[in-house]
């Protein structure tokens, strides 16, 4: 699969010698997850994976080069039930998912590093991960940090920010910059599973009150979103802006102390 990710910042690509050279108590290890899930007539079922080595790749690139920060071989597959039902989604259950991370962590540990960090960008696996951070905390005795995409990408309308989270303008956009062979501009499609004007205190996420859903309920074409306006141009530049973040939280995440140690 396609990689922005620099060799000298890919672990797996250093011996098991340069391993044990890294400085156990500064190092950071970024262990990044996302799907392989289906995004619509328009997107290929790698979005989420491609989307995080890019935004992670330029990261990296951004930080000083004395600091010891490498990433991890992804992990692909997540839990995608949401999407289960089309045809290319591969999804983990809860457990296997959660196993795998734990069996990481406990190997991370074993080989002494004390600081790690989910780089995720699938948002199905968001809540399992802040679950295992605090267990691989308690469990392990590890530093762990949840670090979810690039953020807000600027000048998107307010019904696509809010509710455009699948294959939508953004993950578009950030395609045409990065894989444009693999985006079918003739395919878009349009779904929403909400509205930013509806008054119900009742919301699919991000809200006090929310309905669990499926993909098949709102959206027959997969997209939750609008692609059209997607341009290759807007997909540099937030990809820019998203990586300038996480780098920056990278430095800190590197740099963290405990709160009782200031």
């Amino acid at each position: 699969m396609k990689t922005w990710i620099p060799p000298e910042r890919f672990l797996p690509y250093l011996t098991w010698k340069q391993v044990d050279a890294l400085p156990r108590d500064r190092t950071l290890l970024v262990l990044p997850t996302a799907a392989i899930e289906q995004h619509g007539h328009h997107l290929p079922l790698a979005t989420d994976t491609l989307i995080n080595n890019l935004l992670l790749g330029h990261a990296l690139q951004k930080l000083p080069k004395d600091l010891p920060v490498f990433a991890l071989a992804p992990v692909h597959y997540g839990k995608s039930n949401e999407h289960v039902g089309y045809p290319g989604t591969l999804s983990l259950h809860r457990d296997t998912f959660i196993a795998v991370l734990r069996d990481l962590g406990r190997s991370i540990k074993a080989a002494g590093f004390q600081k790690l960090v989910f780089f995720n960008s699938h948002g199905g696996n968001h809540s399992l991960i802040d679950v295992m951070a605090r267990d691989l905390r308690d469990e392990l005795g590890l530093r762990t940090f949840c670090l979810y995409g690039g953020g807000p990408a600027e000048g998107v309308n307010p019904q696509e920010a809010a509710y455009g989270f699948h294959a939508g303008e953004v993950e578009t956009a950030l395609l045409l910059a990065g894989t444009p062979e693999l985006v079918h501009t003739d395919q878009y499609t349009t779904n929403y599973i909400a509205r930013v004007g509806d008054p119900g205190l009742l919301k699919p996420e991000f809200a006090s009150a929310t309905f669990s859903w499926l993909t098949r309920d709102i959206a027959p074409s997969g997209v939750m979103g609008d692609p059209s306006p997607a341009t290759a141009d807007n997909g540099w530049r937030w990809c820019e802006a998203m990586s300038d973040r996480i780098a920056k939280a990278l430095i800190e995440m590197h740099d963290f102390r405990e709160i009782l140690e200031r």
